[in-house]
């Protein structure tokens, strides 16, 4: 079962004239206001707990309970883990999938399966990681090694991310072994109160419109020499025969280091530069700044 876009989202939640205002922003570049802003981006909040999931949504709109929300996503995690044994007996599909906020939290240039399954890499667990990705419970975004049209082209199936389908689901997994009474991460996201190293849940949701609005994922990492440093470019897609970097933050920060880094490098393919994060679209010079609402306009 596919998880609702944050249009559906909103069609459920009987938000439907709001829809059509976010869309004019996008279409003619300009912010909605501080009012229509924070109403979106309370909605999205909300869309980045619950999910997309037909169940965890009914649930929300029936109980307006996160705690009963949580409970029906942790039955769909379950029925997850039924699968992933009859994809790997072994059981390391199950672990690489219940890896993956660790993963991401870590801001490594790609996911770390020896860390997850001590004595395997990436290119040993190929099979499996591609069954996982056909069975739409994860998605895979590739490292691009030479990003322009045709990213497919320059692929590393060795170097990837994963993500989980559905965010709701994300965000419940990161805390699967505590009780839901135990975490206060609901209440922070509401509040607009989403630290630093919870940046990787605002990925995880923009992975997730993406694949939905019809993109295959890719991404890029350059490494400062001297620093060590990674520059990371978080998504990656083709637009009329050019390249569009997206950069995501989970503040209200406009900087775009890596995006900067990585157009330098290749101005001559770029088309579009966008920033995603909390604040109404602006923007900076040459970067489209938008709310992470707009993505699955890009």
């Amino acid at each position: 079962m596919y998880p609702m876009d944050f249009e559906e989202f909103l069609w459920a939640m009987n938000e439907q004239p709001l829809i059509d205002v976010i869309r004019l922003s996008f279409d003619k570049r300009k912010a909605m206001g501080q009012a229509l802003h924070r109403k979106a981006m309370a909605l999205f909040r909300q869309y980045v707990i619950v999910g997309g999931m037909p169940q965890a949504v009914n649930e929300y709109i029936t109980t307006n309970n996160f705690k009963m929300v949580d409970a029906v996503k942790r039955d769909i995690l379950r029925l997850y883990e039924e699968d992933f044994m009859k994809i790997d007996p072994t059981g390391k599909a199950s672990m690489l999938f219940n890896a993956i906020p660790a993963q991401l939290n870590k801001n490594a240039a790609r996911y770390q399966v020896s860390s997850v399954i001590p004595n395997y890499r990436a290119d040993d667990l190929l099979e499996i990681i591609a069954m996982m990705k056909d069975s739409k419970t994860v998605l895979v975004s590739y490292h691009a090694n030479d990003p322009n049209v045709g990213l497919s082209n320059s692929k590393d199936l060795s170097k990837f991310k994963m993500f989980i389908c559905d965010t709701g689901l994300f965000t419940t997994l990161m805390f699967k072994d505590a009780d839901f009474t135990e975490n206060t991460i609901y209440e922070r996201l509401l509040n607009d109160n989403l630290s630093a190293n919870l940046g990787y849940l605002y990925e995880n949701v923009v992975a997730q419109i993406l694949v939905s609005t019809g993109n295959e994922l890719f991404y890029h990492a350059i490494v400062n020499e001297e620093s060590r440093h990674n520059y990371e470019i978080d998504f990656i897609l083709t637009r009329k025969n050019k390249i569009c970097p997206i950069e995501v933050k989970s503040s209200k920060y406009r900087k775009h280091t890596s995006l900067d880094v990585f157009c330098d490098k290749f101005s001559s393919r770029i088309i579009y530069k966008y920033l995603l994060h909390t604040k109404d679209l602006s923007k900076d010079q040459d970067v489209f700044c938008l709310p992470v609402y707009l993505t699955q306009f890009i």
